[in-house]
């Protein structure tokens, strides 16, 4: 019997409206983010489960042929595995496609760097903070 499709309100919602791989990757990444910034607020905003503290960090969005974790200030990490992609002045993100492609430890200090930086710069949503 095929599941219909509801409009997710909440970030569990979103993830149960997913299936198989993309579900066990956002889970997966929820983890990373909930174990390297414990204090940090779970939101769904803009169509997405996004990380907060001291404004927007991090965001994980499922497409089609992968699940993308992105950071607002994704431009300021260090990224010495190279896994962080895009080419604009703040964001970047991480294509993953399977849970098996999580490195724990690299995610987890990518997701303290955007914490830190936004401690440092401010909320990157607020004009004038970075």
């Amino acid at each position: 019997m095929e599941r219909k499709k509801m409009k997710p309100k909440t970030v569990d919602g979103y993830v149960d409206n997913l299936d198989g791989w993309q579900a066990d990757v956002v889970a997966s990444l929820r983890k990373v983010v909930r174990a390297a910034a414990p204090d940090a607020q779970e939101a769904w905003k803009w169509s997405q489960p996004v990380y907060e503290t001291n404004g927007p960090f991090c965001a994980i969005k499922a497409f089609k042929d992968h699940v993308n974790l992105i950071f607002w200030c994704g431009a300021d990490i260090q990224d010495p595995n190279g896994l962080l992609e895009g080419k604009g002045a703040k964001m970047r993100h991480m294509k993953v496609t399977s849970p098996k492609d999580i490195n724990k430890e690299a995610f987890e200090q990518m997701v303290q760097s955007a914490v830190r930086l936004n401690y440092e710069k401010g909320d990157p949503t607020k004009p004038g903070s970075r």
